[in-house]
């Protein structure tokens, strides 16, 4: 039996992955290759990776630092992919990035398309003020492929929940819940403390984790404005990188400079850490903190 041809659509994949969803379509290419005759398309540079049928870069003809361009770019990629995708059985998109892509691949080329949502527009207004008028742009774009799926993904039963009460006109038929997975064999405990020493982090002293992207849908602020109040003699660790804007970056730095007399420590880790090295800092710490919003 011939496998089918699916075309995976995405902003993220390594070795440009900065957030969750990039980490998930990564785990899930590997994956689905195994199923199914898999076509990564992704924005940015060129990969070598066996499974990327495309990479698409950036628009020198949208060049500037309006807000709104950000998003203008966006659009202008999944043009791009539309055009890439021919010959596919079926296209699955991810975040409002290629939900477009995925949206007109499907009209032009008369194939299926699936959305797995990882966050939903509507609910993250403070876009605004990153993308100016692009938000209005990425919100149509997600709507429109949300509403026009053939099928949709959400991530946990509460990402249904928020599809159904952003998107009403979504046949609830339509959704299924898949979580996301954790892959044992690459996530566990681990004895070396090597990293977390390099870091700067106290051993003997215990220490709460923050791993994430400086946004303000991570909630990061609210979690510099609870660190005043952790115990004397601890630590706060900040696995906090790529921050959305310059404006939020500058915030973050200063709560974190305005906590330098606190009583807590904090241990603020810019970079990006790869999978093995973040692994060695989750295994020795106290407590994982989420403050997502």
């Amino acid at each position: 039996m011939t496998r089918p041809r699916v075309g995976l659509l995405t902003k993220e994949y390594p070795p440009e992955v900065y957030g969750g969803a990039g980490v998930h379509v990564a785990e899930l290419a590997r994956e689905l290759a195994d199923l199914v005759d898999l076509e990564v398309h992704c924005f940015g540079a060129d990969r070598d990776d066996p499974l990327v049928a495309a990479s698409y870069g950036t628009w020198d003809a949208l060049a500037g630092d309006a807000p709104y361009l950000a998003a203008l770019r966006t659009v202008a990629t999944d043009l791009a992919i539309v055009d890439g995708v021919a010959g596919v059985d079926l296209v699955h998109s991810h975040t409002w990035y290629a939900n477009l892509a995925g949206h007109l691949s499907a009209l032009v080329h008369d194939v299926p398309h699936v959305v797995t949502t990882h966050s939903l527009e509507p609910l993250r207004p403070w876009k605004r003020e990153q993308l100016g008028g692009g938000y209005a742009l990425s919100s149509f774009c997600e709507r429109t492929a949300l509403e026009g799926a053939d099928a949709i993904i959400a991530v946990s039963e509460g990402m249904k929940a928020d599809v159904l009460a952003s998107y009403p006109a979504v046949d609830p038929d339509r959704i299924r819940v898949i979580h996301n997975g954790v892959d044992p064999d690459g996530w566990h405990p681990v004895a070396e403390t090597q990293v977390p020493e390099t870091q700067g982090i106290d051993l003997s002293r215990p220490y709460a984790v923050f791993v994430g992207r400086i946004t303000r849908q991570k909630g990061v602020v609210h979690l510099l404005d609870a660190a005043a109040h952790l115990p004397a003699g601890s630590q706060l660790v900040l696995c906090a990188g790529a921050p959305d804007t310059p404006e939020i970056a500058a915030e973050f730095r200063s709560r974190v400079d305005e906590l330098r007399d606190a009583p807590v420590d904090i241990v603020w880790i810019e970079e990006m850490l790869p999978r093995e090295q973040l692994i060695q800092i989750l295994s020795h710490a106290r407590v994982f903190v989420c403050p997502s919003i």
